[in-house]
């Protein structure tokens, strides 16, 4: 091995495009991907969203259209119009411009931007680097995204094994032990990988706890409309806390539409950062230090998604379509929910609860299967999902849900019996 690299060693590949690369390896026709986060129509084709097809022809009709380089800061048009649907066309911090947008690499790239100019510009009252605070269990890529910044990160209890329900008594206490000025990283809406996001007032509860320990509030906002067709609803909890003014501390917005507009190999997403004060001078440098970021990072975002969704946005013929594009998305997914849910509990009889499959929402469900039933899905069955049991629904269509559950029956039971 050259002596340049002698202490470079190889790791394991990233485990959800470890396991894309074994379901596309596996040469059984009837095998099932329910690992990959992204919409599948009823065929278990990709879906372009009608909105963004009329979109991209009017874009490219367009006389000015160009594939010229954006300002550091990306497309202005789709940065306002992106604050205006994720904060509301009403909300007060937009209305006190309060709010500080810089296009990003889609959500991934939103949530290391902001990690980047945390780290360097958030200090505690006691000038130490803030802990970041992680939902048990969340999107993996949370963790390696502070952690590999060098920041301190700790877990906050979310899901209940047990009643596979939400720990609402173990995350209020992690808050109230949490160092002051912590950084919380919150799922605006269809918690990723569980599917389960907490009811209207536990969400009041929480941002009430988090506001009097003085926590930062970071939201991921990845599947805003996705998860219930409802853009208002879907944008409940990040609105109440900046509405509400009750957080000293700034709020930061990573906001993605890979899902929500189906963009997702154009990487379009934002950060918002909004501080708690009217702050001109403030404002300004915010932006500058953004600015100064992605130059470094990306120089500057990509065009093409970010005028598509801007003119999604913004056109009110488009947008009204966008809107029934997300009510077609999410019902197909909450029907398969309920589907598979009816198929286990009605028809196969499979031991155990599935309720919680119905009730969860957006496009990931924690099943509850373990490590080792997943192994035999894929092994024994062709059905391919995260080893912590996380499946993403929108895989699932009418030509194959019958054999995912008669699969998910039979590794239960090979287990049930095993226990005996």
């Amino acid at each position: 091995m050259s002596s340049y690299f002698a202490s470079i060693k190889e790791i394991p590949p990233d485990p959800l495009f470890g396991l894309k690369a074994r379901y596309t390896s596996d040469d059984r026709k009837d095998k099932v991907d329910l690992g990959i986060g992204a919409y599948r129509d009823n065929n278990g084709k990709p879906w372009i969203l009608p909105s963004v097809r009329e979109a991209e022809k009017r874009l490219v009709a367009s006389p000015d259209f160009n594939h010229e380089y954006l300002g550091i800061s990306g497309y202005e048009p789709f940065l306002r119009e992106s604050s205006k649907v994720i904060l509301g066309e009403q909300s007060v911090a937009l209305k006190e411009s309060r709010v500080v947008s810089q296009q990003s690499l889609s959500g991934t790239g939103a949530l290391h931007l902001a990690a980047v100019f945390l780290k360097e510009f958030y200090t505690t009252e006691s000038r130490s680097q803030p802990t970041v605070y992680l939902s048990a269990p969340t999107w993996a890529n949370h963790r390696q995204i502070f952690s590999s910044l060098g920041l301190n990160v700790e877990t906050y209890p979310y899901w209940n094994k047990e009643s596979k329900s939400l720990d609402f008594s173990g995350y209020l206490d992690a808050i109230k032990k949490a160092p002051k000025n912590s950084i919380f990283i919150l799922h605006a809406c269809a918690h990723n990988p569980t599917g389960l996001d907490p009811t209207k007032e536990q969400w009041k509860t929480i941002l009430h706890e988090l506001s009097n320990r003085g926590h930062m509030a970071l939201f991921d906002s990845a599947y805003q409309g996705f998860a219930s067709g409802d853009l208002e609803k879907d944008a409940f909890a990040l609105r109440y806390a900046v509405d509400s003014k009750l957080f000293k501390t700034p709020i930061v917005v990573c906001q993605s539409f890979a899902k929500n507009v189906g963009m997702y190999g154009e990487r379009v997403g934002a950060v918002h950062v909004i501080p708690a004060e009217e702050n001109k001078s403030l404002n300004s440098a915010i932006k500058s230090q953004l600015n100064r970021l992605a130059r470094s990072e990306f120089s500057n975002p990509p065009a093409y998604g970010s005028k598509i969704v801007s003119l999604v946005l913004s056109d009110p013929d488009l947008r009204q379509k966008w809107h029934q594009d997300l009510i077609t998305m999410s019902s197909r997914i909450n029907e398969m929910r309920v589907r598979l849910r009816d198929l286990l509990t009605k028809e196969l009889h499979t031991p155990g609860n599935w309720d919680h499959i119905a009730t969860q929402s957006g496009m990931f469900s924690f099943t509850g299967l373990t490590p080792e039933m997943v192994e035999r899905l894929e092994k024994n069955h062709g059905v391919y999902m995260m080893s912590s049991g996380r499946a993403s629904v929108a895989g699932l269509n009418e030509g194959n849900v019958e054999k995912v559950a008669k699969a998910i029956d039979e590794v239960v039971r090979f287990y049930s019996k095993s226990k005996l």
